[in-house]
């Protein structure tokens, strides 16, 4: 067990012998610092300790990674049972997207079993329909899967397995990022092939609104960011976009710092930055960029940032340091999503004062106000312009308000600092953020 490290103490190493076709494993009990206690599933045969769990995506092992995820799935739903021999049980089984959508379907079976004991409720939740676990249908036998759950009312997808399917159909609630978007999923359009079921188990589909933790993306205290402000001392904000020019070598320029953060993928309308870039940099903007994804998308970032040097720079990875970095010194964050669920990252710029800029004219969680709002769009890279500097250089034209609460949209006086809020905390606390209610000129409006 050397090659695992785990960052809080190991109180308990529980043996999980090979079982019904499933590898030898161990259960790890930990527990963190605030008292949460974690159950670590150790199966270095599956799990190895370098890489990522979804294997090499040039070359995907299609069984590895079906065995992987099923046995993930499979141990939740025992612990879920009350006949499971670690002590504890769990009253919700709650699964996250694809990874382990056949949580609910294993809960299920072992509850349809005859003489099964009580076992919890389980509930699926969604944060990207078109993300969905598809695998060959012949690996069924090997997951486990129950035949009589092999078909359309089942797992079956277009002749193939989906694990997303498998969620859908046997979870007992299913929630999703925002009322929007569970509402958008049971169309056509953005329901990726599954809004037939959706529709179906629509009495147990529901939105919540998503939410950023202020106490971790916060530029107030922020210990990754060059020079804390905040609605009072938002000069500050210079200071970092002067630490971010100089960590990824752009030279020292006036001119519109822009920044991405996310997927490098077509859904993050990533082909459309690239598209439209030559343009706005030729009037000296700048552009940085922080991501992990399509290999023909890095290898194009990579290409214009090499063709500007000095005024574009791409990491291709993930670095939460830089990832705080660009949303406290970019002058605005780029996110022309073709499609976004809940996207977190223009909450995270609201709440450090930094327009967000994309292509949808749909706004997070609700539909996007006419006139103002949170970001300015783009209709389409072909015909984008742009905007003016007065625009996105000081002085900007910023609107706070006293605060105000994510559901209502009223005006509250409990916010330690002046916001317009439109979403940006979790539900019931008080939304902490910096906004830039207009981001065209005043005669503009």
């Amino acid at each position: 067990m050397a090659e695992w490290r785990l960052w809080a103490p190991c109180k308990r190493v529980m043996p999980l012998p090979a079982w019904e076709g499933w590898p030898a494993a161990q259960l790890l009990h930990t527990e963190l610092p605030d008292g949460q206690v974690l159950w670590l599933l150790a199966c270095p045969a599956l799990y190895p300790s370098s890489g990522t769990p979804y294997g090499d995506p040039a070359a995907p092992d299609l069984h590895a990674q079906a065995l992987r995820f099923g046995f993930l799935s499979r141990v939740a739903a025992w612990l879920a049972t009350a006949d499971n021999t670690t002590g504890w049980h769990a009253d919700v089984l709650h699964a996250n997207d694809w990874p382990a959508g056949l949580a609910p379907l294993y809960l299920r079976q072992l509850r349809d079993a005859p003489g099964a004991p009580p076992a919890a409720k389980s509930v699926v939740t969604l944060h990207n329909l078109a993300f969905q676990g598809i695998f060959p249908m012949h690996l069924a036998d090997m997951l486990q899967v129950a035949p009589i759950h092999r078909g359309i009312e089942g797992v079956e997808y277009w002749g193939q397995l989906s694990m997303l399917k498998a969620a859908l159909q046997f979870a007992d609630a299913i929630t999703t990022v925002s009322p929007t978007y569970a509402a958008e999923i049971q169309q056509p359009a953005l329901g990726a092939g599954l809004d037939g079921v959706l529709r179906v188990r629509a009495a147990s589909l529901h939105g919540i609104l998503n939410g950023i933790d202020t106490g971790v993306w916060n530029p107030a205290s922020d210990p990754l960011i060059a020079m804390n402000y905040d609605s009072t001392t938002l000069a500050h904000k210079a200071a970092n976009t002067r630490a971010l020019r100089a960590r990824t070598g752009l030279v020292p320029s006036t001119a519109p710092l822009f920044g991405f953060v996310g997927r490098l993928t077509t859904q993050k309308g990533i082909d459309w930055i690239l598209a439209s870039a030559p343009r706005w940099l030729a009037t000296g903007a700048q552009l940085v960029v922080l991501g992990r994804g399509d290999a023909a998308l890095e290898h194009a970032l990579l290409d214009l940032a090499q063709a500007h040097p000095g005024s574009v720079h791409a990491t291709l990875g993930f670095d939460e340091t830089l990832a705080h970095l660009i949303e406290a010194g970019a002058d605005c964050f780029l996110m022309p999503s073709r499609f976004e669920p809940c996207g977190l990252n223009q909450m995270y710029s609201m709440a450090y004062g930094t327009s967000a800029g994309g292509h949808t004219h749909r706004r997070t969680g609700r539909h996007r106000r006419r006139r103002g709002g949170t970001a300015w769009s783009v209709a389409r890279a072909s015909s984008w312009k742009p905007p003016a500097r007065k625009a996105l250089t000081p002085p900007w034209t910023v609107c706070f308000a006293p605060g105000a609460s994510q559901n209502s949209g009223r005006v509250s006086s409990s916010a330690a600092w002046p916001v317009i809020s439109a979403g940006a905390t979790r539900p019931g606390s008080t939304a902490r953020s910096i906004q830039r209610w207009q981001t065209t000129r005043p005669g503009e409006r």
